[in-house]
């Protein structure tokens, strides 16, 4: 929206206020305040109306955000892990919430608490920091640039695998325990990062808020894995139901025409054997076949460039999962290797490699978007 203010023949300096508010939760509210040939005691007060207009505005999207306590926290410390201190906030959450809250106002695990709108100058901070700006990266990869459009108009749905109560497969070096899950998240970080910066739109479907992108060859396990906010069930159907059901809901509200999913993995069928990457496809989808077989050439061609005579046995098959018939969108399962072989072990624990692994990814779902773009036009 742009408002545009009389302008002054008889100044002959051209002022331009543009005040852009970036909200994370619409990813498209920008708001223009143009000021031209103006008087100075006009420009202090389009200055006021702007940031007046931008709290209104911030205030509006944020009444609605939600979120889960940690075990442990009471509204104090659940309010200031959301930047809300102080007993005006408080008040209006107990207000926002009175039929959730246990005795003395208690906080119930597992329950999605209201938040109460920022306020003020906390709720302009909060608006701008969140442009090209996603937590989950990390502290030090949080903030981003988009340095390019190959992906502009694409949707992704991003899931690593298990998480939660579950671990999934569980490799070890000595009496070092290497969870699966903790490894899929990492590259699914990655790969969301990378997809981000080529001006996707990326959904994160499992989330921890503290792990970040991370380095380290051995990474911390935890089971503080979230489906977007709402806890894991540790019961297996239930658990890929939740995460199926998720991208559904967000396919149906996604106003994109290529829309794609990718679960990832590191467990194999052969255990305790060296495997390459397996890509499953949905059955009778076209789309998701095609994505396959592009990510198993991209593949095919980046071990040929970095290992030449190593050759790559990767496949390609549908495969009946769960995730795989219950999802909507054209989605592609991948096995990254064996977490529980020492060779591929090497595939994972070097964080060089987990780039990698997340760069060929993208590369992929970009000659993906290319081809779709050109069926398309």
């Amino acid at each position: 929206m742009t408002q545009t203010l009389p302008a002054y023949d008889n100044r002959d300096v051209l002022l331009r206020l543009i005040i852009t508010v970036y909200f994370a939760q619409s990813r498209k509210s920008i708001i223009f305040v143009r000021i031209s040939n103006i008087s100075p005691m006009r420009f202090k007060l389009s200055i006021i109306f702007a940031l007046f207009f931008t709290i209104l505005c911030a205030n509006r999207l944020q009444a609605q955000e939600k979120a889960f306590p940690k075990k442990g926290e009471g509204i104090t410390l659940f309010l200031k892990r959301h930047n809300r201190t102080g007993i005006a906030y408080q008040k209006q959450f107990i207000e926002l919430n009175k039929n959730k809250l246990g005795k003395r106002n208690a906080l119930r695990m597992g329950v999605k608490y209201t938040l109460p709108p920022l306020q003020g100058k906390e709720a302009v901070a909060s608006a701008v920091k969140r442009a090209n700006y996603e937590p989950l990266f990390g502290k030090e990869l949080a903030s981003y640039k988009v340095t390019s459009s190959e992906l502009k108009g694409a949707c992704f749905y991003l899931v690593s695998g298990h998480g939660g109560p579950d671990p999934g497969a569980i490799g070890r070096i000595g009496k070092i325990e290497l969870h699966e899950d903790e490894y899929a998240y990492d590259i699914v970080l990655r790969l969301a990062r990378n997809l981000m910066t080529k001006g996707a739109k990326v959904h994160i479907i499992i989330q921890d808020a503290k792990d970040g992108i991370r380095d380290d060859k051995y990474l911390k396990n935890s089971k503080r894995e979230t489906c977007m906010g709402s806890p894991i069930p540790f019961n297996q159907v239930r658990r890929l139901k939740q995460r199926s059901d998720k991208i559904n809901t967000l396919f149906k509200q996604d106003k994109y025409a290529y829309k794609r999913a990718i679960f990832v993995h590191v467990d194999s069928r052969n255990k305790g054997h060296q495997t390459d990457v397996f890509f499953y496809h949905q059955n009778k989808n076209s789309e998701s076949k095609h994505l396959a077989k592009t990510m198993r050439t991209t593949f095919t061609h980046k071990y040929k460039k970095h290992q030449p005579g190593r050759g790559f046995t990767g496949t390609v098959d549908g495969r009946n999962l769960y995730v795989l018939r219950h999802t909507t969108p054209a989605s592609v399962f991948v096995e990254l290797g064996n977490i529980q072989n020492s060779f591929d072990q090497q595939r994972i624990i070097l964080s060089d490699n987990r780039q990698a692994l997340a760069n060929w990814l993208c590369e992929g779902f970009v000659t993906d978007y290319n081809r779709y773009k050109k069926k398309t036009r």
